[in-house]
């Protein structure tokens, strides 16, 4: 396994499991299907490859290379060069317009998923495939993948434990009632800042949607929210960003949400100053880190279930990270699809981050310990309407995953706009179920 030097934001667990709409039209996309084999003999397989990567960080401080040089003891004769992207998805939309997107590249979120096979090549049957590896239905077209996930991720409460367990909060709250129940304890009882919103960055605020599939413990989530009303009372958007707006409005948040900092935010809650924000299990890492760098205890920093249990067992929804798909215009499929293979298998990239593994059978991240011990029931979510769903979220203009709507209900909550949460929450019900039924989905 490589030992990190540097670890950043995971990247794009929205985009991949929202990535099924607005597509690219490049002038070398071909609708005939290719395929990227697999490699039975590593020492056949030859080539340069150009993964492209959103991992800048990992880029620049060489952690990638470590990589390629496990990767390399396995395929010898293969090198791999490696192209970090910061604007990701608008510069890689734009190459793809060509026939020039490097030979490895993670799937950007504005591909429509029926486009897949016009930009890269099949790595294989989904009956094959998904016994081996979760996120598979996310990257499947007509029964082929086309891509692998990196890593998947969960959300739920990054939170301070010594700061909580000062407050007298020892275990996880079970329903939101509870939760804000906890966080007036730590209001009251410590100097740290019960709730952090990160109001100022935006996507923070974004972390929010994927909560609710625990809102309802239930693998048709996504399903419901297309042929239901996600901001209807009792709604599981409704439900989830509800506790958004009490937080805030009952002073458990910072004091000015427009002052906050994502990068401040990190050792902020590694010292306890701040004891808890809501994100996904990938930000456990980059807390623990800045424990390690403040001079803090990295073991202060735990991870709790959105607070709503079905039967007496919380839930979460599992979320794939990028899809690492290989170019239709690629000199070297084989090559390239033995760096996917491997990188999902054999890298260790899951672990390094603590997040979870795309192979079904590889254990849990010890951040997620507690987890297994608590029976923390983890869905694997049903995407079979996916591209409806964002095709609705498109034409209401809700943003369902985005941070705009509730950046209004934070300033609604603190007293900056006019306006109630009811209010806020029948707009967006009117527009979603509007559109719903434009498109014939009611």
């Amino acid at each position: 396994m490589v030992t990190m030097k540097g670890r950043a934001l995971a990247g794009a667990l929205l985009a991949a499991a929202l990535a099924t709409t607005a597509g690219c039209t490049g002038s070398g996309a071909s609708s005939e299907k290719k395929e990227a084999k697999a490699v039975d003999d590593p020492d056949k397989v030859s080539g340069t490859i150009e993964v492209i990567t959103h991992r800048t960080d990992l880029v620049e401080d060489g952690t990638m290379d470590e990589y390629a040089a496990e990767f390399r003891r396995t395929y010898p004769n293969v090198k791999v060069e490696f192209d970090g992207v910061t604007d990701y998805e608008g510069e890689v939309k734009t190459r793809m317009n060509s026939d020039d997107y490097g030979d490895v590249l993670m799937i950007p979120g504005t591909v429509k998923k029926n486009d897949y096979p016009r930009f890269f090549a099949s790595l294989g049957k989904q009956t094959e495939r998904s016994r081996k590896f979760r996120f598979t239905d996310y990257s499947t077209v007509d029964g082929e993948v086309y891509g692998l996930s990196i890593y998947g991720s969960i959300p739920g409460f990054v939170y301070n434990k010594r700061v909580w367990e000062e407050a007298g909060v020892t275990d996880w709250p079970t329903t939101p009632a509870e939760f804000l129940d906890g966080l007036k304890a730590v209001k009251d009882r410590t100097d740290a800042v019960p709730y952090y919103t990160n109001f100022k960055d935006g996507w923070p605020l974004a972390q929010w949607w994927p909560a609710h599939s625990s809102a309802s413990c239930d693998e048709q989530a996504d399903v419901q929210v297309v042929e239901g009303d996600p901001f209807a009372e009792g709604g599981t958007v409704r439900t989830v960003d509800t506790l958004l707006y009490d937080i805030v409005d009952r002073g458990l948040a910072e004091k000015d949400p427009t002052t906050t900092n994502w990068e401040g935010s990190k050792p902020k809650i590694a010292k306890g100053e701040v004891a808890t924000m809501f994100l996904g299990s990938w930000a456990v890492v980059q807390m623990r880190d800045a424990a390690e760098q403040a001079g803090a205890d990295p073991d202060d920093i735990g991870f709790m279930p959105f607070p709503h249990q079905v039967d007496g067992t919380f839930c979460a929804g599992l979320s794939p990270d990028y899809q690492q798909a290989v170019s239709i215009h690629s000199e070297h499929k084989e090559a390239a699809r033995a760096w996917v293979d491997w990188f999902a298998e054999k890298s260790g990239y899951a672990e390094d981050n603590m997040n979870v593994s795309t192979l079904r059978d590889a254990p849990l991240p010890g951040v997620l310990a507690e987890y297994e011990k608590r029976n923390v029931e983890l869905m694997e979510l049903d995407q079979s309407r996916g591209a409806e769903m964002k095709e609705l979220d498109d034409a209401s203009e809700v943003g369902i995953d985005d941070p705009d709507y509730r950046q209004e209900l934070v300033d609604i909550a603190r007293g900056a706009r006019d306006g109630s949460p009811d209010k806020l929450f029948a707009d967006l019900s009117e527009r979603w179920t509007g559109a719903a039924e434009e498109l014939g989905y009611r």
